[in-house]
């Protein structure tokens, strides 16, 4: 769930992603060192359902010393761990990809990896404290049921195109090619580190796609056939892009996101958002805006409220005085074929 921001740099080469050390030997390195590590995983029949990091801060508080025990324990919970309690090859991999931290007399992962249906995703170790940070949980599950959903769908004719904004981990790109093989994809994100995760979480996946450094969709050209947003919706004090959604109690990237998106939608083409709206005096302002966007480019609106009070301890965060409850939403946007 990352947020988009000004700036731009399409890329096809991940030895020219910013933040990301320009020598290709080193890149080619790290990045098929954590390739190695999914695949070990995978081989070893690893499997771990990241929940809230509320949930994640609980579990954690019932043992605060407790050190790692298996493959779950590092990579799933974040635990430290004790070097012999990896086998060489594992700790070998981990060396090259620059994956290990110290904590205190032990180790740590430097990322998380979670499943996703058939795949395993590299996301960053909890907590998710940097401003950096790539952030996986219970929202990316209900964004990849709602791609699977909607894309019983696909467009069948060549060349058909979909971007998946702010795409994070990959999630939405990685589904959405899994369902549609012969559409392009193309992922973007303004975070430099979220991309690199995403290039080497598609490859694992064994989804082609492309990437692209940017805060909007004007270094990509032409219209597209479907657009994916899974942005963040809650006010964070603390800025951190992956969940800050900055104003309209939260909404306001989820709006501008669909602002960019709808204009350029293909007939037929769907723009798919999952998101949260803060409801203030029983009223849904993102659901009146997007509708009057819909409007305003004929097409359609299909908005359904999924979850109505989700995350109420934010409620005694004062940007939310005036919010009576946040609500997970998912709006659907599609643009009327010219002959209907």
């Amino acid at each position: 769930m990352e947020q988009m921001a000004s700036g731009a740099l399409f890329d096809d080469d991940p030895s020219q992603e910013q933040g990301w050390s320009p020598s290709v030997a080193d890149t080619d390195g790290r990045a098929a060192a954590l390739l190695d590590l999914l695949a070990l995983l995978k081989a070893r029949g690893y499997h771990f359902i990241t929940p809230t990091p509320a949930t994640h801060a609980r579990l954690i508080e019932r043992a605060p010393l407790r050190r790692a025990h298996d493959l779950r324990d590092v990579f799933g919970w974040s635990l430290p761990f004790d070097a012999n309690l990896l086998e060489p090859e594992l700790l070998h991999i981990l060396d090259r990809a620059s994956a290990l931290e110290q904590h205190g007399d032990g180790l740590k992962s430097r990322f998380r990896v979670s499943s996703l249906g058939p795949d395993l995703l590299l996301h960053s170790a909890y907590p998710t404290d940097d401003q950096d940070a790539i952030f996986f949980g219970p929202d990316s599950y209900r964004f990849a049921r709602l791609i699977s959903d909607e894309l019983s769908r696909c467009p069948q004719r060549d060349g058909a195109r979909l971007v998946d904004m702010g795409t994070g981990a990959g999630v939405g790109g990685i589904v959405a090619a899994h369902h549609c093989p012969r559409v392009e994809i193309i992922m973007t994100d303004v975070n430099p580190a979220a991309l690199r995760l995403a290039r080497i979480n598609a490859q694992a996946a064994g989804v082609d796609a492309r990437f692209c450094e940017a805060g909007d969709l004007s270094p990509i050209g032409g219209t597209f056939d479907l657009l994916l947003a899974n942005p963040p919706y809650i006010v964070d004090s603390a800025g951190r892009a992956y969940r800050d959604g900055g104003g309209m109690h939260g909404a306001e990237i989820s709006l501008t996101m669909a602002r960019q998106a709808v204009p350029r939608l293909a007939d037929d083409g769907r723009f798919i958002l999952y998101t949260g709206s803060a409801i203030v005096g029983g009223n849904d302002e993102l659901k009146v805006r997007l509708s009057s966007l819909a409007q305003e480019h004929d097409c359609l609106l299909r908005y359904a409220e999924i979850d109505p009070d989700v995350f109420g301890e934010e409620l005694e965060n004062p940007a939310y005085a005036d919010v009576e409850r946040i609500a997970l939403i998912t709006a659907v946007i599609e643009r009327r074929a010219a002959s209907n």
